[in-house]
Formats: C-alpha cells, sequence, structure tokens
C-alpha cells in the first residue's frame, strides 16, 4: 500500500457525472479509459446517446443494464470449477466445511472439528475472525465503475487489522449537486424527473 496516491488528470467532461456524460455522447467509463481487475478482457460497449436531457439518460441507464449482462455471461463462461477461496490461512477463514448461518464459514461442525484437532488452528481462526489480518502501512486511492458514477476509496493504514482512516467518494451526492442547473427553465414537477433520473442513492449522500 506504501506512498501517497497520485493525482490523476480528468478526461473531457466529470467522470463523476457519468451518466450525463454518456448521454451527451461522451463514452467514458474507467473500465475501459483505466481498466482494473481484467475489465479490459471482457467484450462489452459504453452506451451512448446525443440528446443529453431525462429520457436520454433512462435509455443508457437500460443499455448499460444489457452491456452488465453481456460482463456477467462472460465470467461465468470463465468461471473454473472448484473453490474459489484464496488458499492462504493467514488471510481466507480456514472453513473447509459447510457454511453456518451467517454464511460465513463458521459452522458447528467446523469449530467442532478444529476444537477437536488443534489447539492452534482454534486460536488462529478466533483472531482472524475477531482481529482480520494486518496491513502494511501506507495508503491507497482506487476507483471503480459504479451504477451512479465514479466511486472513489482512500484507504489510510497505520499497520493494524483495522483501517486507520477510510473516506468514500459517493458519486449519487456530487450529482445531487447539480439539481438546481437541471431545474433551469422547467416547472416544479420536472424537478421529479431530473432527480429521478439521476438516480441517486441518498444512504450514499448521508454518508
Amino acid at each position: 500500500m506504501g506512498g501517497s496516491f497520485p493525482a490523476r488528470p480528468l478526461a473531457k467532461g466529470d467522470p463523476a457525472l457519468r451518466v450525463w456524460i454518456r448521454a451527451a455522447g461522451l463514452p467514458w467509463d474507467l473500465r475501459k479509459t483505466i481498466p482494473y481487475l481484467g475489465y479490459e478482457t471482457f467484450d462489452f460497449e459504453v452506451p451512448t446517446d446525443d440528446r443529453g436531457d431525462c429520457w436520454s439518460r433512462f435509455v443508457v441507464r437500460v443499455a448499460e443494464m444489457h452491456e452488465s449482462l453481456k460482463i456477467v455471461q462472460q465470467a461465468l463462461d470463465r468461471l473454473a470449477p472448484g473453490p474459489t477461496m484464496i488458499d492462504d490461512p493467514k488471510i481466507a477463514w480456514p472453513a473447509k466445511l459447510a457454511l453456518g448461518p451467517d454464511g460465513l464459514g463458521t459452522s458447528l461442525e467446523h469449530v467442532q472439528k478444529i476444537m477437536a484437532g488443534s489447539m492452534e488452528a482454534l486460536i488462529h481462526h478466533f483472531k482472524l475472525v475477531t482481529e482480520g489480518f494486518r496491513v502494511p502501512p501506507g495508503q491507497v486511492h482506487q476507483a471503480v465503475e459504479a451504477p451512479r458514477g465514479e466511486l472513489g476509496c482512500h484507504i489510510v493504514s497505520d499497520g493494524g487489522t483495522r483501517p486507520f482512516r477510510i473516506h468514500l467518494r459517493e458519486p449519487s451526492f456530487i450529482n445531487l449537486q447539480a439539481t438546481s442547473a437541471l431545474a433551469v427553465g422547467g416547472l416544479i414537477a420536472d424537478v421529479i424527473a431530473s432527480v429521478a433520473s439521476i438516480d441517486p442513492v441518498m444512504g450514499g449522500c448521508d454518508r
């Protein structure tokens, strides 16, 4: 994680307003412009429209759903049989049996097995569940293509098992700041359609 994250110059248009600039004809998508997690190996398009209004944003959003389904199908076709959990006991929970009611791999059968077989395994399991794993000191920033725009995460580690500081750049909060501009020249009733075309998540705004 070490070091500070570099400033990244923005392309034409603010990527926070992703559905807006796509509805205005600009195909901005972090998965294409700054690929991550292997997105460069998937075949998908960045939907655009050239009308730049509420209807255009709706058309783009529906087209995005179809492109997402294409990505999901390609990912399923590539999924190899067998377990997907990393085989590193220092990071992954050592659950080799059925999942528990919480879905986290802490089934009663597994706990009984490690209690009967190895006290060290039981202690390690307890510490991993209650404390987590240590992350080297430093800071990192990563942005991903979220449904409503660019979602950024800035995490600072002091070397412990919990983040020292974390900040999320929520796109809905950024997008809503343009509501006044969207309302210019329209009726009060039009504000409902304008805000709906942004499709904000108020929980994210509250964050």
